[in-house]
């Protein structure tokens, strides 16, 4: 396959005449959908028929690509040409989580100014030593479970301290989840809604009313925690605001940034547009980065070499310190994010992106019709061994500069696209590089990783409900000397 022939215009061949799994009569390939395991369904699945393959979900016929050129084309044609599903925005609407994450169109461009706003940056530099001081209470919570010899529930903590960042540099609320645990009843509650979202997106057919009703009556009294939390952050923010008016100007963080925007006359931003912000705030700032770095310390579990390594340059760029205390140590800490960029290759959180076409288009030669979906499978490009020497070991050091020439670290990051690419690329990737890198730099300062793993030992299994997260992992620590 010559994956270049994405962005031509003339299509030679129709997506139903592609090759791939055999649908059933009426439903397609509904009822062959593992619903967890979707991802791996689907790599799979290109492994079986190549790529681009086409299965149907009903009346809906999907397209998967594989290849880094078409990839990179269906992403930078968004939000012109291909845009989030139909059913993401009108699920997400109906649950209250209509932001920039999941929003199309016009929605989507009234928001975005706002939020990259609040996450650019400059933005993190000034948040910046409140992300130190909330590393700190991490470290305090680990070095307690390590005098102890108890077990710590990996992803739990993780998402504990990407809560506590998230309401901190969003909403100006310091949670501290860590130490009180007085907003784990926010995280508990995202951990009911999200899953049931993710059902209702990949359900192959709409549910009957009756049905709809009775999982909305079992949704619902989360949804309203959720909302009453929502609620109390922007009437606080409506306070400060009108204590402070400046802020209306200069705000200091992305809720008030919104607030201020949808009191501004003609500004088109609602009510429902500042919460829907609010609540797909917590999901990103949580999930995704939590789960991609319990994938890291996974790794550097398994991978002691790697870990050495990156403890010489912890050890060298702190100076003896328990953590992160400059901006300037922050930048100088490679090879962390080098495993940071090896984890997302190997352990992509977000496996896939589906878009919907807009318009009648071609890619890689095939006639898509509007109405119509491309799956862009992430993992594959980045295994392949034209590109990535070894593909299947971690290998921190192929992201090295010394490591590599300028060319191919460029092709190596055109083939993963963690962040994805063009106008919708991620506008949290530079927070979420920044927690990785002060998490893992205080744990490799501070502890010996003596455990990784899931209950009974082995690889964790990959489970997908919004993002790729690893099932159960649980990490023993001992002090280092």
């Amino acid at each position: 396959m010559d994956s270049t022939t994405s962005t031509e215009t003339t299509a030679t061949r129709a997506m139903e005449a592609l090759p791939g799994p055999r649908p059933w009569p009426l439903v397609g390939n509904a009822l062959q959908i593992q619903r967890e395991r979707f991802h791996l369904q689907m790599e799979d699945w290109a492994r079986q028929y190549g790529a681009p393959y086409t299965f149907r979900i009903r009346d809906r016929r999907f397209m998967v690509v594989t290849a880094p050129d078409s990839i990179g084309h269906v992403l930078r044609q968004r939000p012109d040409l291909f845009r989030r599903t139909e059913r993401i925005e009108k699920v997400s609407a109906e649950v209250g989580f209509l932001g920039l994450f999941t929003a199309s169109g016009d929605t989507w461009r009234r928001q975005r100014p706002m939020v990259l706003a609040g996450l650019d940056p400059a933005h993190i530099r000034q948040f910046f030593p409140a992300l130190v001081d909330v590393t700190e209470r991490l470290r305090r919570r680990w070095e307690k479970a390590a005098r102890g010899n108890e077990v710590i529930d990996l992803q739990a903590d993780l998402m504990r301290y990407t809560v506590d960042v998230t309401t901190g540099l969003a909403f100006g609320e310091d949670l501290n989840t860590l130490e009180s645990g007085d907003g784990d009843t926010i995280q508990r509650h995202l951990n009911v809604v999200m899953p049931s979202l993710f059902k209702r997106l990949l359900s192959p057919v709409d549910p009957p009313a009756w049905l709809r009703r009775l999982r909305d009556r079992e949704l619902e009294p989360h949804l309203v925690a959720l909302r009453s939390a929502v609620q109390g952050f922007i009437a606080k923010t409506r306070a400060a605001l009108q204590a402070r008016p400046g802020l209306r100007e200069k705000p200091e963080n992305l809720i008030q940034a919104l607030v201020a925007a949808r009191d501004r006359e003609g500004s088109g931003v609602s009510d429902e547009d500042v919460a829907g912000n609010v609540l797909t705030m917590l999901l990103a700032g949580e999930d995704t980065t939590a789960n991609t770095l319990a994938w890291m310390l996974w790794h550097l579990h398994r991978h002691p070499a790697a870990t050495a390594v990156a403890r010489e340059e912890v050890d060298r760029v702190l100076g003896g310190a328990a953590g992160v205390q400059s901006l300037d140590q922050l930048g100088r800490l490679d090879l962390l994010e080098a495993c940071a960029s090896e984890t997302m290759r190997l352990k992509p959180v977000a496996p896939f992106i589906m878009n919907q076409s807009l318009a009648d288009t071609t890619v890689e030669n095939v006639a898509v019709r509007k109405g119509e979906f491309v799956i862009c499978l992430m993992r594959p490009a980045g295994l392949e061994e034209k590109t990535f020497a070894q593909p299947q070991v971690f290998d921190p050091l192929r992201w090295r500069a010394e490591g590599a020439s300028a060319h191919a670290m460029a092709s190596a990051r055109r083939h993963t696209m963690p962040f994805g690419a063009g106008p919708r690329m991620c506008p949290g990737r530079y927070l979420a590089l920044a927690e990785i890198k002060l998490v893992a730099a205080m744990l490799l300062a501070n502890f010996e990783i003596e455990e990784v793993a899931p209950e009974g030992g082995g690889e964790p299994r990959e489970a997908i409900s919004i993002v790729m997260a690893p099932v159960g992992l649980r990490m023993r620590l001992r002090l280092r000397k």
